[in-house]
């Protein structure tokens, strides 16, 4: 389905079909007539909405299906088979290897990568009632979550920010977990009760930043132009962030059953990334710091997850 009824597009991007993922869609496509006129004629830029098997099926945790790469397969086959020109992803939901032929060409300016508590009988974690249900889909918060609180449950928060919202206020739990990025995008910041700060609850790997993927501009010259429109958008510091997240990610080998954390802060041409590390019940948790110059975020990432790996073993992270 298109949002954009002319017939010969300039550049087609794809897209999730859910509110959040449109806002950010349609966030790449505003900054890409801002840097490139020519792409601001009517008709010149569609929105392909795409399906994906993480929207269709919401009753199962991620880690059933098969991972959170279910939220992005969908998109990467319609690129790969041309009928996208560039997919525009939440780069937490991107795995650490993408489809062949296809890079991460641009990473838009990162917004809040923190966690917003939301609560309608609570102020924060700590003030729940003993017992509560907490609400999410993601094994990060829960673990995070137990390692506070360990007396609280947590139950299972699929669907789209608005869903969420819904099953809280129908009293399906006593508070959730989402994104501020997100909330602040959708224009709903004032639903949050509070921020956590990044020593109450590490982030996920990448969140709050918008990646767009192309081809790998080899196979035409179109595929060239694409590449070099998308370029345009690339934002150094959040990429350089996102990088070194997505290299300890891919050391740790992690994946939606694992609940692991990363955030990487810029300060001139240094670069610390904190990573953490958590069973599934929350009861142990593992953490590493280091910094390292901002012209090799890889090298960061990968000493960030190696130490991790030293303090709980891969026999951790497999169970």
């Amino acid at each position: 389905m298109s949002t954009n009824t002319n017939a010969t597009p300039r550049l087609i991007l794809g897209s999730r079909g859910s509110p959040l993922a449109l806002i950010q869609t349609h966030e790449a496509r505003d900054r890409l007539i801002a840097a490139w006129p020519e792409l601001g004629a009517p008709g010149a830029i569609a929105i392909e909405v795409i399906k994906t098997t993480g929207d269709a099926v919401r009753d199962r945790p991620l880690a059933e299906l098969g991972g959170k790469g279910l939220f992005i397969k969908e998109i990467e086959h319609a690129l790969t088979d041309g009928r996208i020109d560039a997919a525009v992803h939440s780069m937490k939901d991107m795995e650490t290897t993408m489809a062949i032929g296809t890079d991460l060409v641009a990473v838009l300016p990162r917004e809040d990568p923190r966690d917003a508590f939301i609560s309608l009988i609570a102020d924060r974690i700590d003030t729940l009632p003993v017992g509560a249900k907490i609400g999410t889909a993601s094994v990060r918060r829960g673990a995070w979550v137990l390692n506070q609180r360990p007396d609280l449950e947590v139950v299972l928060f699929r669907g789209n920010v608005d869903t969420r919202l819904r099953k809280l206020e129908a009293g399906e739990a006593a508070a959730t977990f989402l994104a501020i990025a997100g909330l602040n995008r959708l224009g709903l910041a004032d639903r949050a009760t509070r921020i956590m700060a990044l020593d109450e609850m590490l982030p996920s790997v990448s969140q709050g930043a918008i990646g767009i993927q192309t081809r790998d501009g080899k196979a035409s010259a179109r595929d060239a132009d694409i590449r070099r429109w998308i370029a345009g958008l690339d934002h150094q510091s959040s990429r350089t962030a996102v990088t070194a997240e997505r290299a300890m990610l891919a050391t740790l080998d992690g994946s939606c059953r694992t609940p692991i954390a990363g955030h990487a802060r810029l300060s001139g041409d240094r670069l610390t990334l904190d990573g953490a590390v958590l069973s599934l019940d929350g009861r142990i948790r593992h953490d590493a710091t280091e910094t390292g110059p901002t012209s090799d975020p890889e090298a960061l990432g990968r000493a960030v997850g190696e130490a991790l790996l030293a303090r709980c073993g891969r026999g951790f992270l497999a169970s």
